[in-house]
């Protein structure tokens, strides 16, 4: 069995950033040995691009920094990006041929504001191509395996990254999450990842699939370890138009989440036995009917269980849209794919085909050439949904069945429910080929999720249980709340993960 990195042996980001700052360990070895790991488990499939020389480089700037008391709490921790936020020196591809080699000028937001932090990275991590799938089987690399299980799928399109952090090759990663993507890998790969509010952080520099969805978001082992990392990535940006001013770094807002987290930390302790007092939990009935698998529905029931046994009230709840997501996040992302993916034609960069007749020709087989099938089928959609004679009957219906579907979740939190629980998926992962000849049937994974997406809301994955035929594969919980609450969001999930090893628990990889 191949050694595990040195930062396995902590049990968070804070305990291992104090062995940093204590010199009982560098971040340089603590790098090598990530490399040395990412290597000896590449039959994982989850790296696509790792460059020793530039990760190094980074671990001796963080060394320099603890060297001279300059550290903070993200120093020298060890991450990896996932494959659609660009940067220097590591290729971008979006894990697409159509990008193939393509190495970007300029860092992401969300890459830059970690490095600033401190943190050294590993590389660049498989997805899903474009952001556009469930089980990260549609990556130009091939399909990312689950470490609990290497016969399934670790969910998409962030797969790289939960699988990354599930096997303890990283301690953090970033993913993105459209319809989903962050937190239904993160679901089943039995770790923990949150989608923030749409527009608390930075879309520059993340490669585009659906605008007015995509929204950066970090996978951890423990929703502890996510907050020092939202904390760090949220903020206004003038470089992205889609960025909300309310997120302005200042004085009085600097360390929002962070903040967030420590306010209702502290509302918890005063609490005394019943730390969760007050808190009233809707379940959607939506979320629990025709087409949960039963190990599943039993670990989110025990889940829940554990919240009532700190002091939260339970409250039966309707989101009476939620079937009405799928069709409506698959008229709207497909149409904004179309327009986003527009730009790859072969002419400025990318893929350009060798051989063509003219220029139409030229881009027609380039990038037929270089898109996969399920891009190419998100295209083609969202292409017919916003042509002449149909943008009102598609595209537009769908913007106002969104509106519904957020008044849903308003009507629900304005009346009845602080937050909101659920599973994250039907099932546990499946079996790696199981949709290959029903390419829609992935679709349908996301129902517990879309919605969500399509509000802006933010939400997040932890663990929850296990359900299989073998009992080794994770079940995820999802708490959803209202906008920018995001630090109760994960102060009440590590008040369920103190009580709790689900997160702690990890697979045992070859």
């Amino acid at each position: 069995m191949a050694k595990l990195p040195l930062h396995t042996e902590f049990d968070s980001i804070s305990s291992l950033s104090a062995a940093l700052s204590s010199r009982a360990l560098s971040a340089r070895e603590l790098a090598q040995s990530a490399l040395d790991a990412a290597q000896a488990h590449a039959s994982l499939n989850a790296f696509v691009h790792i460059d020793p020389e530039l990760t190094l480089a980074q671990a001796d700037r963080a060394d320099q920094r603890i060297a001279a008391g300059q550290a903070g709490p993200l120093t020298g921790i060890p991450v990896a990006h996932k494959d659609v936020f660009v940067t220097q020196g590591w290729r971008t591809t979006a894990a697409s041929k159509i990008l193939a080699n393509y190495v970007s000028p300029f860092d992401a937001t969300v890459v830059s504001k970690l490095q600033l932090a401190g943190t050294v990275s590993l590389g660049k991590l498989n997805c899903d191509e474009f952001a556009m799938g469930s089980g990260n089987e549609n990556s130009a690399f091939g399909p990312v395996l689950n470490p609990w299980n290497t016969r399934h799928v670790p969910g998409g399109s962030s797969g790289g990254s939960a699988a990354a952090v599930a096997a303890g090759l990283v301690m953090a990663a970033t993913g993105t999450d459209t319809g989903g993507s962050v937190r239904q890998p993160a679901a089943l790969c039995g770790v923990s990842g949150i989608k923030p509010t749409y527009g608390t952080v930075s879309r520059y520099g993340m490669i585009a699939y659906g605008s007015s969805l995509d929204q950066a978001g970090p996978i951890a082992r423990s929703a502890l370890d996510l907050v020092p990392l939202l904390d760090t990535i949220s903020g206004f940006d003038p470089l992205d138009s889609t960025s909300l001013e309310y997120c302005q770094q200042t004085p009085n807002q600097a360390g929002r989440v962070q903040a967030m987290f420590n306010e209702h930390l502290a509302q918890q302790e005063n609490a005394g036995s019943n730390p969760l007092a007050g808190l009233r939990i809707g379940v959607p009935r939506e979320f629990f009917g025709e087409g949960l698998a039963t190990d599943v529905a039993q670990a989110i029931e025990a889940a829940l269980v554990v919240f009532e046994s700190l002091g939260a009230t339970r409250v039966d709840i309707s989101l009476p849209r939620t079937k009405l997501s799928i069709p409506t996040y698959y008229v709207i992302a497909p149409a904004e794919a179309s327009s986003n993916l527009s730009r790859y034609d072969g002419v400025r960069y990318g893929h350009r085909a060798a051989q063509y007749k003219d220029l139409a020709d030229m881009t027609s087989r380039s990038r037929a050439e270089g898109f996969g099938a399920e891009v190419r089928r998100r295209i083609m959609v969202g292409t017919y949904v916003l042509s002449h004679g149909y943008y009102d009957a598609y595209y537009l219906q769908a913007q106002r069945v969104r509106r519904m579907i957020v008044d849903d979740f308003q009507h629900a939190f304005n009346d009845q429910c602080d937050v909101i629980m659920g599973p994250v998926t039907p099932t546990v992962a499946k079996t790696i080929g199981d949709n290959r000849d029903d390419p829609t049937a992935d679709w349908l994974a996301d129902i517990y999720t879309l919605g969500i997406s399509l509000a802006g809301l933010p939400a997040l994955s932890i663990p929850c249980g296990f359900g299989g035929p073998e009992n080794n594969l994770p079940v995820g919980l999802q708490v959803v709340g209202n906008y920018f609450t995001e630090g109760q969001l994960l102060a009440i999930a590590h008040r369920y993960q103190n009580l709790t090893d689900w997160h702690q628990r990890t697979p045992e990889l070859a």
